[in-house]
């Protein structure tokens, strides 16, 4: 086999690394707002899609790291192709904890939680569903774009975040939920809180990718 074809099998590759990465940002951006209907309507037969889901995901996470791993072995890629694979091995396993955490918000659905909710609970609850979601909208595009400016947008809407995330808190400590439904949001609000903080760290991999220094951790 000649130098061309393998450089052409190469890319072949790394092509389809990239469309897997955006497929898995797909996935954690649509199943936010999939997770958070299922658990203010209580539907539980959402959760059980979303875990159908999460099974594709482990199974894309798995090919991802394969797939990577070989090139790293077979290649010994440089410049932005090094940067390509470096960045996917950082980012995918952020994006598989994402979607455990959407997995955990629909999983609450099971608890019947959703009559037990004040409208202000359900309304903080909403609004975050949209900012989280929208962050990782955004973190796919930025990937896609290599835009490292993303970032600084994406630490701003985090900021919004933590705040819905303390005013959520002190909803749900204010003594209007029973002191189980009160508890099991509290884990709620820290996912997406958590959805947040991965959407930044994932953007600040994009940095690196797009030529810049490569991040601390």
């Amino acid at each position: 086999m000649g130098v061309n074809e393998l450089r052409l099998i190469f890319h072949q590759q790394l092509e389809a690394i990239e469309e897997k990465v955006i497929q898995l940002f797909a996935y954690v951006a649509e199943d936010v707002a999939v997770a958070t209907e299922a658990l203010l309507s209580g539907d539980t037969g959402a959760f059980k899609l979303l875990i159908e889901r999460e099974e594709l995901i482990d199974g894309l996470y798995r090919e991802l790291e394969d797939l990577v791993n070989d090139q790293l072995a077979l290649q010994a890629p440089v410049a932005g192709d090094l940067r390509l694979l470096l960045s996917t091995l950082r980012i995918v396993p952020e994006l598989e904890r994402s979607h455990d955490l959407v997995v955990h918000i629909a999983e609450q659905a099971t608890h019947l939680l959703s009559d037990d909710l004040t409208p202000r609970t359900r309304g903080l609850v909403q609004r975050m569903a949209e900012i989280s979601g929208d962050m990782w909208t955004r973190a796919g595009d930025a990937w896609h774009d290599r835009d490292p400016a993303a970032v600084d947008e994406l630490e701003e809407r985090d900021d919004g975040l933590d705040s819905l995330h303390s005013a959520l808190t002190a909803e749900l400590a204010s003594g209007k939920t029973s002191v189980p439904v009160a508890m099991d949001m509290t884990l709620v609000a820290r996912y997406y809180e958590r959805l947040g903080d991965h959407a930044v760290n994932v953007a600040r991999r994009i940095v690196f990718l797009s030529g810049g220094s490569q991040p601390a951790g």
